[in-house]
């Protein structure tokens, strides 16, 4: 009974709002989707789930671009300070994700969890 419920609450957690644009996943099922891929091992190729993660990291990470731009066009103080061919590996976005507590996870969308991440990593300094 409890391995029902277990997976009851996962799969909860797995659906995604099908009206969500990308980027708006939240933190918690993301990683649900990268540890169920993680777990496939080599069978996970096959999985749409792939598709779907990158699909979210992509969105992040051209709201992150525009938000920066925007912030120079418009003479804001910057958001963070990347250099100009600044990469993000999937280990340290992942890594990043972990950091949130499980209740914040929920909350937090993978959008606002990459800007965190950057502004974490690239911080501006007076």
């Amino acid at each position: 009974m409890a391995k029902i419920v277990r997976l009851v609450i996962l799969g909860v957690l797995i659906a995604a709002p099908v009206n969500a644009a990308p980027g708006d996943m939240k933190i918690s099922t993301f990683l649900a989707k990268a540890d169920a891929l993680k777990a496939k091992g080599f069978m996970a190729l096959g999985s749409s789930d792939i598709a779907i993660l990158k699909t979210e990291g992509k969105a992040a990470g051209d709201a992150y671009r525009a938000r920066i731009k925007s912030d120079k066009t418009k003479s804001l103080p910057p958001h963070s300070c990347p250099p100009t061919q600044a990469s993000v590996g999937s280990d340290d976005l992942l890594s990043h994700f972990r950091s949130y507590s499980a209740a914040e996870r929920q909350l937090v969308s993978v959008r606002t969890g990459f800007a965190d991440m950057m502004k974490k990593r690239y911080p501006c300094k007076s």
